[in-house]
C-alpha cells in the first residue's frame, strides 16, 4: 500500500512535506483534504491506529477551529461527536495527514515522516 497524504493545497506546512517527500523519492498517493474529505469511518479507524489523542486531528491553529470556539467546546464532546465534526469540514482536520499501513502522522514532523517512510 501506497502512503496516503491528505493535504490542502495553499497550506505552507503540506508544501513543505510534499517538498520532502519528493527529496526522498517516497512514492505516495496525494488527496485533496477540502475535495475529499475523510469520512467519520476513515477518521475513526485513523484515530484508533494511531493511539494519538484525538486532539492532535484537530486543525488547532485554523480559522474555523477558532470560529467555533473549539477549544472551549471539545472537552464536553464525546469521541463520535467530534469524528463527526472532523468528517463535516476538511479545514478542520490537522495537515498534512500521512496514512501507511503501521501509522498515522497528523501534522508535518520530519522525525516522524523519516521514522514512518524510510526504514
Amino acid at each position: 500500500m501506497k502512503p496516503l497524504v491528505l493535504v490542502y493545497a495553499k497550506c505552507s506546512t503540506c508544501k513543505k512535506a510534499m517538498k520532502w517527500l519528493e527529496e526522498n523519492n517516497v512514492v505516495y498517493e496525494e488527496r485533496p483534504i477540502i475535495e475529499k474529505n475523510p469520512t467519520a469511518e476513515e477518521l475513526e479507524r485513523w484515530y484508533r491506529k494511531s493511539a494519538l489523542p484525538l486532539k492532535r486531528f484537530f486543525n488547532t491553529s485554523g480559522l474555523l477551529y477558532k470560529e467555533l470556539q473549539l477549544k472551549d467546546k471539545l472537552g464536553e464532546m464525546s469521541e463520535q461527536e467530534q469524528i463527526q465534526l472532523l468528517a463535516s469540514e476538511g479545514m478542520l482536520v490537522k495537515r498534512p495527514l500521512l496514512i501507511t499501513e503501521d501509522c498515522v502522522c497528523p501534522g508535518f514532523k520530519e522525525a516522524e515522516w523519516k521514522a514512518a517512510l524510510l526504514k
